[in-house]
This record gives C-alpha cells, structure tokens and sequence, in this order.
C-alpha cells in the first residue's frame, strides 16, 4: 500500500516532466542567444512566427530574434479571427514594423486558419523567396505539432523549433490550473491524430 501511494506522485511528476519536453522542443537553447555557437546555430533564411493563442508573444519572440541576426527575413502566418477586421497575419505585421521592422522584410500569409495550413500555405512564400531554411516561433505547449505540420509540408526545409516557453497561456507551471493541463491534452490528442493521418 505505502509503495502505491509513492507510485502515484512519482506518476504524476514523471507525465508532467515528459509532457513539458515533449510539447516545447527549443533547438535554439542550445545556442544560448549566440549565432555560429555550433555547426546547429546557424543563420537562417526566414523566421516563420504563426497565430493562435497569445499571438501578441509569438510576434515579439519572432522579432527578438529578427533583430538578434537570426534571420533577415519574418514570416508571419494567420487569418483573422474576426472576419470583420485585419488577418492575424496583418496585426503582427503591425507590430514589427512598430518595433522597427522594415515592411520590405515581412512576408505574409493571411489565409491560414489551421496549424495544417500554415504549414501548408507558407510554402508558396519559401519557394517564391527561396527559403531553404527557418527558425519556427509558437507557443511552448504547441510547438511540437506546429514542427511536425510543417516538417511534413516542407520536407526539403530545415526547421529549426523555437517556443515561446511563457505566454499567458504556458508557462513551466501549466500544470498547475485547468487551462494548462486543457492544452496539454489537446495537443497530445490531436499529435496523436497527426500520427494516426487523421489531421
């Protein structure tokens, strides 16, 4: 009985500590901020950021980044929730420029509504902008998905995974409060799906 009752909060930590790894694979930890650290830090053609979620910190980490060298160009990927104003796509584009973002170095795709087709309809942008290769910018709890999606419409790009670990959706205590754990579930089931073919 007593070997139960230690099984069962050993359990749950070990979930919590596999789900936080898997969910949010971050290639650029590695780098600690610093370009050409390694043969895996390198110079990429585009950072790809895309809506959903706290939108307003996946574009700051994109432009972080951007301004950091990582890249010269920003692809930013979304519709508009609300059909009556801008795309996603727009307002982030907004928000870099604001930030000192010249516009000549933003690409958008305003059509997206899905994970899938931000995989899917950037694609037009890596080949008319000869993007061979990309830093991916999403939050922390959909990282995962988000590489798989696009590794799987773009086999012939390089992707390298950058989350954004703390948002007002994620952070490293998700699991403590329902709206973490809702996330982390969905996001394992529909990875599952992804698996399956069924997204």
């Amino acid at each position: 009985m007593i070997r139960f009752l230690l099984f069962i909060p050993l359990f749950i930590i070990s979930t919590i500590i596999a789900i936080s790894i898997y969910l949010q694979p971050n290639d650029l930890k590695k780098c600690n901020g610093v370009i050409g650290l390694s043969s895996s830090c390198q110079k990429v053609d585009a950072i790809v950021a895309i809506s959903g979620g706290d939108t307003n910190a996946r574009t700051d980490n994109a432009i972080e980044l951007y301004k950091a060298g990582w890249a010269d160009k920003l692809v930013f990927s979304g519709a508009a929730e609300d059909k009556t104003g801008p795309s996603n796509a727009k307002a982030m584009q907004v928000r870099a420029e604001n930030a000192g973002v010249a516009s000549s170095n933003i690409y958008l795709d305003e059509t997206s509504e899905s994970t899938h087709q931000n995989a899917e309809n950037t694609k037009s942008i890596f080949a008319t902008e000869n993007i061979k290769s990309v830093i991916l910018v999403t939050s922390g709890y959909h990282q995962r998905r988000a590489s798989l999606e696009f590794k799987k419409s773009n086999p012939d790009i390089a992707i390298m995974n950058s989350s954004v670990n703390t948002d007002q959706d994620w952070s490293s205590w998700w699991w403590t409060g329902p709206r973490g754990w809702t996330l982390a579930v969905t996001e394992v089931f529909k990875i599952t799906l992804f698996y399956l073919g069924a997204m």
